[in-house]
Parts: C-alpha cells; structure tokens; sequence
C-alpha cells in the first residue's frame, strides 16, 4: 500500500501542488480581503494571471527546474508592480521557496549553483528597488536554505542508490558464484557417478557374460555370480553415499569416506575377477597423501582399468605408482588389441582430466606403440603455493 502511494505521488505529485497552491493564491486574491483598501492597482485579473504563472509551472518542477525557478521569480516580480501595498498571496511566497529547493534537488552541482545564483541575484535586485509588494530582504535567506537543504537531500538519495546498487552488485556476483558452484559440484558428482557406475558395472557384465559360459561349472558360476553380487553391492554403497550428499545441507557433507589407494587392492582383486589380469608395482616410500590426491589417484587407477576391460579384449595390465617428494606418478597400460576406448562417450578421460587440472598435475593417454593402451599421470603434492592440496 505504501508503495502504491509512493508511486502515485510520484506521478502526480508535482500537479497536485501546483494545483493546490494555485487555487490558494486566487483564493487570497478573490475572496479573502486583502490587507488595504487600495490592494490591487492594476486590477484582480492581472494578479490572477501572475499567480497562475507564478504556481502552475511547479507541475514541471522535475523536468525543467531552472526554467521554472526563472519563470515563478518574473512572474513574482511583476506581481510586485500589480499589487500593492500588499506582497501578495502567501501562495506564491512558498512557490517560490519550492521552486528553488527543486533546482538544487533535481540539477547536477554546476546547474544547480547557476540556477540559484541567478534566482537570488534577481530577487536581491528587486528587493532593492524597494518597490511596494517585493518581499522583505530576510526572505533570501529562507531561500537560501530551501536551495541548501535541496542540496543535501540530493546528496543523500545519491548515496543511498550508490549503496543500493553496489548491494544489487554484490547480491549479483554471490548469485553467480552460487550458479558456478553448483555447476562445479554438479560436475563433480557426475564425475563420481561415472567412475563408480561405470566401474561396477563393467564388471557385473563381464561376470555375467562369464557366468552365462560357465553354467556347467557349478564352483566358477558361484564365483561368478559372487562377484556380480559383491559389484553390485559396492555400487549402491556408493551410489546411496552420493545421494545422501545430494540430500545433506553444505555443512554436514562429510558423511563417509571416500575411497583411496588404501582400498586399491579390493579394486584389484574385482578386476582380476572380471577376467582381467593385473599386476600392481609400488615403487619409492609411501607416504601419506593429501586427501584430494588420494581419491583422485584411486578414480584415475579405477577408470583406466574399467576402459581395459570394456575395450582391451582379451588383454594383461599393469599398474605402476612412482612416489617422490613432490608427486606422485601412476602408469596404467595394458596389452590389449584396441589402440583407444573409441565406442565410449569420453567421459572417464574428461573426469580425469578435471581431476588432474585441479590438482595442477599432468597427463597423458594414448596408444602404446602400437599395442595395448597407457594412461600415465602425475600428481602434485603440494599446490600452488607450496601447500597441501
């Protein structure tokens, strides 16, 4: 409700005054008597006319300022000379008074300045002339402050839109960093959902395909389907941790553990029952690494053996971690006969990619000599500023 006030004085305002102080001052005029029996020299209509001009510009008094200070001080003046000995309507004193509150509230410094000088120098000329009607030389003064107090009021509204905008600014920039970083958390979930997906999945369809061989062989389908069932599990434990994040406010995200290379040999033994035969090689002193390269280690190591086993065939690998003092390099290869996991969508080698670019590492995949297909990483163990990741 209040708005909607604001806003309609916001538009019609400035009419409404001019209206009201133009039906005062011909009130005055018209029907209160004036303060001598010999008030109006150049008759009633002229005063009319003046007071109307003296008033109704004030409708304009945003628009145009100046022009209607200038008009209402003429239109003052030449109402000295129409009636005296009075000073006229007390409407017209305070239209005055507006009119230069307006130029300093509504014009820049140098408009503002100008157009107020000017006003005050042209009431001090009349004033001096001592004519009948003119206002008395203290009136300046109130007209002074009205300018001042315009000019103050002007201040303020600039710095309130001045922080008002740079509230809007910095609400702007959160929301776009909110956006950015749910972006940045979607892609990280989707990067885990892959890896984990993916992996367990293979798997259970290779051990299916598998088992579906073996029905004659009761001991190795049993196995089989164990592995199926152990895959299958470790799939929804992740699956069910990643929706529970998705579902948890952001200060209670540590929900569980993730995965590292204290669990590859689990990983190890689901490829080895999937079909594929690997072999792990550990060279320099373990040390304990930074959380962000642990996982990223383990989804790299994971990821590489699962586009083995989806697109190596019949195939060996082997699985190399070098550890130094300031990184640690993995070296995944196998000796399959396809040269690059082509029938996927791409998006392990992004997941990796990310996941490397963050921690300022590097990589490499390709084809190995023709035969089999590597995948060699280095991780950094400290940032960019000399720190743990």
């Amino acid at each position: 409700m209040r708005m909607r006030v604001r806003a309609w004085l916001d538009r019609s305002g400035d009419w409404l005054l001019a209206a009201v102080l133009a039906i005062s001052a011909q009130y005055e005029i018209w029907v209160r008597p004036l303060p001598s029996d010999q008030a109006v020299t150049a008759g009633r209509p002229a005063a009319t006319g003046l007071f109307v001009l003296a008033t109704l510009p004030l409708a304009w008094r945003r628009r145009a300022p100046v022009a209607v200070l200038l008009t209402v001080i003429a239109a003052a003046a030449c109402a000295a000379f129409a009636i005296r000995p009075s000073q006229g309507p007390v409407a017209g004193y305070i239209a005055i008074v507006v009119a230069f509150y307006s130029v300093a509230a509504n014009c820049g410094e140098r408009r503002a300045l100008l157009g107020g000088g000017i006003g005050l120098a042209a009431l001090a000329i009349l004033i001096a002339t001592g004519q009948p009607g003119t206002l008395a030389p203290g009136s300046l003064a109130i007209f002074a402050v009205a300018w001042l107090i315009g000019r103050y009021l002007r201040q303020r509204r600039s710095q309130v839109s001045g922080l008002q905008d740079r509230a809007a600014r910095a609400e702007q920039e959160r929301e776009e960093q909110a956006r950015a970083a749910v972006t940045s958390e979607r892609g990280r979930i989707a990067r885990e959902l892959h890896d984990i997906v993916a992996h367990s999945v293979s798997v259970m369809v290779i051990q299916a395909q598998a088992g579906q061989r073996l029905i004659g062989d009761a001991a190795q389908s049993r196995t089989a389907f164990r592995s199926i069932e152990a895959s299958g599990r470790e799939a929804l434990v992740e699956l069910r941790r990643l929706l529970a994040i998705l579902r948890t406010a952001d200060d209670q995200l540590a929900i569980g553990p993730q995965p590292g290379l204290g669990s590859l040999d689990s990983l190890i033994d689901q490829v080895r029952e999937a079909g594929l035969p690997v072999e792990v090689r550990i060279e320099g002193q373990q040390v304990a690494l930074p959380p962000g390269v642990d996982l990223s280690a383990y989804r790299i190591i994971q990821e590489a053996l699962t586009n083995t086993i989806k697109h190596a065939g019949p195939a060996t690998a082997e699985v190399v971690l070098r550890y130094g003092t300031s990184a640690l390099k993995l070296e995944i290869t196998d000796s399959g006969t396809a040269t690059a996991p082509g029938t996927g969508t791409g998006h392990g080698l992004i997941g990796m990619r990310e996941r490397i670019t963050l921690l300022g590492g590097d990589l490499v995949t390709g084809s190995r000599d023709g035969c089999g297909y590597q995948v060699r990483a280095r991780l950094p163990l400290t940032g960019a500023n000399g720190t743990r990741p």
